[in-house]
């Protein structure tokens, strides 16, 4: 997500996420594919521009990313297939995403004068409806039926894990705790939400069930953990893990590397070596279909 303001004991941090003044001008994109079980890379497109976020279409044959506001579509070859939807979609942010049946895109939009507030649209087409009139609220996660939207928003100063029915109504807060909690994204049986959170004074990664309760620590280590991303097949999770503390927020342009868990035996294993990256490498959810591939953006320093 783009902007927040982090209320924790003793700190009041105002940190900018916009991916248009925090980026240099000429820094370079890549995006890449990563086989999960042997470790194959494929670079399918790497540019001289600042682009985020991919999500993995649900028939796997092209890529969503955000760029200047906007939501390009990549096919597995790096052929761009042009603007989704440019004349309805506009001042979108990197958090984006497709329900599992394909038919819906969920996007966050920074409205003018408001800050970041969820909408969806057809996926083929059709008139945005706002789902979240209260802001600002950052969409990351929709349940498997498709009911449900999870999300991370800031209320009377707390930034808390919330859900929404799908086609807008009364919002329902999940957690209640000190720090920032953000990133919830629902499994593909739909028992579980896994987010992150800094409650402990540290980001890590927890997950909870549907309705709140049940909130468990998976993570505890000296990494700063965001953004898990459970398998299609609900027996791993993929996460990006900073290594020095960030004290609370995800930055563009620090040392990353991106980590699985497998979810039987909670052993923990590295994806990648350490790369340049952070905010808009991997912040919505990217598995293709299969199950076999995520997909993340690296970058290089001008």
């Amino acid at each position: 997500m783009y902007f927040k303001k982090l209320f924790m004991p003793c700190l009041s941090i105002l940190i900018s996420y916009s991916a248009w003044s925090q980026t240099p001008e000429n820094v370079t994109s890549e995006l890449v594919i990563l086989n999960v079980k042997t470790g194959e890379e494929k670079s399918i497109l790497k540019e001289k521009r600042h682009f985020e976020a991919p999500n993995w279409s649900r028939d796997g044959k092209y890529l969503l990313i955000n760029t200047r506001g906007l939501i390009e579509k990549i096919d597995l070859t790096g052929k761009n297939l042009g603007q989704l939807h440019p004349e309805l979609i506009t001042s979108a942010n990197n958090d984006h995403g497709i329900s599992l049946d394909g038919k819906t895109l969920i996007f966050s939009k920074n409205d003018k004068g408001l800050g970041s507030r969820i909408y969806t649209i057809p996926i083929e087409g059709g008139k945005p409806e706002l789902i979240t009139p209260l802001y600002p609220s950052y969409w990351h996660g929709i349940s498997p039926d498709g009911k449900f939207l999870a999300y991370c928003a800031e209320r009377n100063g707390q930034w808390d894990v919330y859900i929404i029915p799908s086609t807008g109504g009364e919002e329902i807060r999940l957690t209640n705790s000190d720090g920032l909690d953000d990133g919830p994204e629902y499994s593909y049986d739909g028992q579980w939400i896994y987010f992150n959170s800094h409650r402990t004074g540290r980001m890590q990664v927890y997950r909870m069930k549907p309705n709140g309760s049940g909130q468990d620590q998976l993570t505890f280590d000296e990494y700063d953990n965001w953004f898990p991303h459970p398998s299609p097949d609900n027996r791993s999770i993929v996460y990006i893990s900073y290594l020095e503390d960030q004290k609370g927020g995800h930055p563009f342009g620090k040392d990353v590397k991106l980590r699985l868990m497998d979810m039987g035996t909670k052993e923990i294993r590295d994806l990648t070596p350490v790369f340049y990256g952070g905010q808009g490498t991997i912040n919505v959810h990217s598995w293709s279909p299969d199950g076999n591939w995520i997909a993340y953006v690296r970058y290089y320093k001008p």
